[in-house]
């Protein structure tokens, strides 16, 4: 890991997700092939966009957050902004396609993300079959 990402581990993920507005973080392990693969690649483009921040959950050690994320497949990359994961896909990225979603994600309208998860919460609180 170089200096320009972050290891992730279940003492510090809270602090580092939610004290940082825009963070994409890599659930990768040693042994997965794409994993190791799909590492020079994320590295390359931390250099690349110093003002966000790259973080690795090596899923051997820390089960405990890829049990949290339901991740079922590596590596898988998650974009959390603002607290919010806008986005989360397994599979090795090419360096144009992850270089894309950089510029997407930073692209939403974060307002509107915040009003949808609202509605969604609002919605899934209200129980079938009733008025509210």
């Amino acid at each position: 890991m170089s200096s320009s990402t972050v290891e992730l581990t279940k003492d510090n993920f809270d602090e580092v997700v939610s004290g940082n507005g825009f963070v994409l973080i890599d659930f990768w392990a040693e042994w997965c092939g794409p994993c190791r693969n799909f590492a020079p690649v994320f590295e390359r483009a931390a250099e690349r966009h110093q003002d966000l921040v790259f973080a690795k959950v090596d899923t051997e050690a820390q089960p405990e957050l890829a049990a949290t994320f339901e991740i079922r497949s590596i590596p898988t990359l998650m974009i959390v902004r603002d607290n919010i994961a806008v986005y989360a896909q397994p599979g090795a990225l090419p360096e144009a396609a992850l270089e894309d979603i950089i510029k997407q994600a930073r692209a939403l309208d974060m307002d509107e993300v915040r009003a949808s998860v609202e509605q969604a919460r609002a919605e899934g609180a209200a129980a079938p079959g009733t008025d509210g």
